[in-house]
């Protein structure tokens, strides 16, 4: 079944075959969940549904995690002090990216992280942000299948354009 994001695409497969590539040689390097907790971030900062849903969805069912306290509050969602760092990285990153200053990297190097592991988590955050954007501006809507997920998970991700209808 097509995606209402890869039909959105269909106007340039290339940019999409662009964007797979990218985005695949990013999520290579990088631990999955600590992908999809960055990619949360970024996304519910740049206030995309689609991105929240997909990638929240990742969380809950390969996981566990409890999505639904994450996007509502990272930092009280009993995460470790790692995945709260990382979840700040990739929201400053969207923010302001011109913000980010050597303490702000410093803070995940003191935690453990080496300094591919920073950019990993910069690189997931500006990625997101040429993706989401795409979508969004071109008034892309999140497939009718999120309408299946448990309504509070649901609710806490939808944070920009609904769900399509089917």
């Amino acid at each position: 079944m097509t995606t209402n994001y890869e039909r959105a695409f269909g106007q340039r497969p290339a940019v999409y075959e662009a964007w797979q590539q990218l985005n695949g040689a990013i999520k290579a390097q990088m631990d999955l969940r600590r992908y999809e907790l960055a990619t949360l971030a970024a996304a519910r900062r740049l206030r995309s549904s689609y991105c929240c849903l997909a990638h929240g969805t990742v969380l809950a069912e390969r996981f566990g995690e409890p999505v639904a306290r994450i996007a509502s509050d990272h930092r009280a969602a009993d995460l470790g002090e790692v995945d709260v760092a990382v979840m700040d990285l990739a929201e400053q990153v969207v923010d302001d990216a011109t913000s980010v200053s050597d303490a702000d990297l410093q803070r995940l190097r003191d935690l453990g992280l080496s300094q591919e592991e920073v950019m990993d988590v910069i690189l997931a955050a500006a990625a997101r942000c040429f993706f989401s954007k795409t979508l969004d501006a071109l008034g892309v809507r999140p497939d009718p299948g999120y309408h299946d997920l448990e309504p509070g998970l649901r609710e806490a991700l939808v944070v920009g354009r609904p769900i399509a209808e089917g």
